[in-house]
């Protein structure tokens, strides 16, 4: 789940690219919230708490919500794939991982996190966050399948 379209069309056909890799080894969803409306003219504040109303009505009970912070914890490909194994595992029907706006979270979107999830200490464009993130889903699913596309 991720808050606001992908502009860039180079960026946006090659994350689409990997969800659809992706998806050939288990249902994998990019959900987007649509932008608010005259964001420029709100308050941080404000705009972090519509876009978290938005985050939080897309979810349903039971789900397991990572955030992608910049804060959360770091993982190497493999623990990421074993997460995601574990959370298989577990009967977990829904694991969704959420792409903030340009301001993060609000704090109910906070307080509904299971976890957050780091991809480095440096920052990155949304855009561009979405198509590392939709990489490392594919790179887990041919780890936990053994296939040859991860080397370590």
């Amino acid at each position: 789940m991720a808050v606001g379209r992908t502009a860039t069309d180079y960026l946006r056909t090659a994350t689409d690219d990997y969800v659809r890799r992706a998806s050939r080894y288990m249902p994998v969803e990019f959900v987007i919230i649509p932008d608010i409306k005259t964001s420029r003219t709100l308050d941080e504040g404000v705009q972090k708490e519509r876009e978290g109303a938005k985050i939080i009505e897309g979810l349903q009970p039971g789900d397991r919500v990572v955030l992608l912070d910049e804060h959360g914890r770091q993982m190497t490909s493999r623990e990421f794939a074993g997460f995601i194994e574990k959370g298989a595992v577990a009967g977990l029907k829904r694991i969704v991982f959420v792409i903030g706006g340009p301001y993060g979270f609000s704090d109910e979107v906070h307080r509904r996190a299971d976890s957050e999830l780091s991809l480095s200490r440096m920052t990155f464009s949304h855009e561009m966050v979405r198509l590392f993130f939709a990489e490392q889903v594919y790179r887990a699913m041919t780890i936990l399948r053994g296939e040859p596309y991860h080397h370590d």
